[in-house]
C-alpha cells in the first residue's frame, strides 16, 4: 500500500530535467605552467582571480611558472634535522648542563635522596 509521502521517479539531490533551471558557472580561464622537466600543468581558474606565480607540477613535484622558456629553478629543501639538532640551535652546552643538572636534582628530591 503506498504512502502518502513518496515522490515517484526522483530521488533526493536530483538535478532539475531542464538545463536551462540550472545555475550557470561562474566565468574561468585557462592557465597554464611549465616546469623544468618540461612538464605542462593547466587548470581552470576564476576569471577575475589573479593567477598564482608558480604552481607545483604534479608530476615531478617541481616549481612551474607561466613562462615556457624560463622556468623557475629548483626548490632548495631543508635537509632533514633531529630534535636534538633543533635544541642545540637553542641552548649552549652551558645552559644544557644547567638544565640537567636542575631535572636531576628535581628527580632526587622527588625520590627522597640528597
Amino acid at each position: 500500500m503506498p504512502s502518502g509521502n513518496v515522490i515517484r521517479g526522483t530521488r533526493i539531490g536530483s538535478a532539475p530535467e531542464r538545463f536551462d533551471q540550472r545555475t550557470e558557472p561562474a566565468p574561468r580561464r585557462p592557465v597554464a605552467y611549465w616546469c623544468r622537466n618540461d612538464h605542462r600543468v593547466e587548470f581552470l581558474i576564476a576569471a577575475e582571480a589573479e593567477a598564482p606565480a608558480t604552481w607545483d607540477c604534479p608530476r615531478c613535484g617541481e616549481p612551474a611558472g607561466p613562462d615556457p622558456a624560463n622556468p623557475p629553478g629548483r626548490q632548495r629543501s631543508e635537509p632533514y634535522k633531529t630534535h636534538l639538532a633543533y635544541v642545540q640551535e637553542r641552548r649552549t652546552p652551558e645552559e644544557a648542563e644547567a638544565l640537567l643538572a636542575e631535572a636531576l636534582d628535581a628527580l632526587r628530591r622527588r625520590r627522597g635522596r640528597p
